[in-house]
């Protein structure tokens, strides 16, 4: 008899025993998330210093194995705070949405944190798929200045004419063109936004100021709140304010308000994320 071969062919595995890989698919996120800006130099990535884009890549990198591109829904400045900023991320992977804020909190540094994240259309873009935007600022005006809000607010003594200022916040509502009260724009940058809301409202030894809006141009918020102040101290009037806000000429209000108070409180979207 012939020798049989010294490699027979392998006999066909049954159906449905096939060996596959299966490879964890793409999948698109959104996390909202808080960060102390103390020790900032603000949300996205710079040369120069330390970032919340920074460190929310640095951690993605870490859990998923390989780098994560991570967007954001808004700029904030050096110092300034969020409670509600919304990050964008995609990762393939198999692990839940619930599981992945849990890995990201346990490597995230003490002034990061991520409150929830869920898993989000494959074109969810954080920033242009957002409405509305919350931005809080608290003034600190008690008898005797706190050192333990000394993070979080601008401690302002004496009295302040709050009505005043309340009449003055309402007159930023509404859609106007906002070049007085904006820091430098790129070319093309349109200075138009449109206010929802805008408000001064006094709890316990502190004033807060609520402005909502579309979108904001850089430091919008901070020379609001710096106009609002010199009316409240009667260093200005209401009309001579709104008379630069018609005006429209860029940057001529060039008071702001420190970087400290402010705190971007939540983000709005008709589709593809609810905080």
């Amino acid at each position: 008899m012939p020798n049989p071969p010294k490699n027979p062919p392998k006999a066909a595995r049954p159906p449905g025993r096939r060996r596959t890989t299966d490879p964890a698919a793409a999948k698109r996120f959104a996390a909202t998330v808080s960060y102390d800006g103390t020790d900032f130099v603000g949300s996205q990535v710079q040369p120069n210093g330390r970032t919340v884009q920074e460190e929310l890549e640095r951690a993605a990198a870490r859990l998923f194995g390989a780098p994560v591109r991570v967007e954001l829904a808004g700029r904030t400045d050096s110092g300034v705070h969020a409670r509600g900023q919304v990050a964008a991320f995609t990762a393939a992977t198999r692990l839940e949405a619930a599981a992945i804020g849990r890995a990201l909190n346990a490597l995230l540094p003490e002034d990061v944190a991520v409150r929830a994240v869920r898993e989000v259309p494959p074109g969810f873009d954080p920033r242009r798929w957002a409405r509305r935007r919350r931005y809080r600022y608290t003034i600190a005006n008690g008898e005797a200045r706190d050192p333990l809000a000394r993070r979080y607010a601008w401690y302002l003594e004496g009295t302040l004419d709050e009505p005043a200022m309340q009449h003055l916040a309402a007159a930023f509502a509404g859609r106007r063109n906002f070049s007085a009260f904006a820091g430098k724009l790129e070319p093309g940058r349109s200075p138009v936004r449109t206010v929802f809301e805008s408000g001064v409202h006094r709890s316990g030894d502190e004033l807060h100021i609520d402005i909502e809006a579309d979108a904001f141009l850089p430091q919008m918020v901070r020379r609001i709140v710096a106009a609002l102040v010199r009316v409240g101290r009667h260093a200005a009037t209401e009309e001579e304010i709104v008379r630069l806000l018609e005006q429209a000429r860029p940057g001529s209000f060039s008071y702001v308000a420190p970087a400290r108070g402010l705190c971007l409180e939540r983000v709005w979207y008709d589709e593809g994320y609810q905080p």
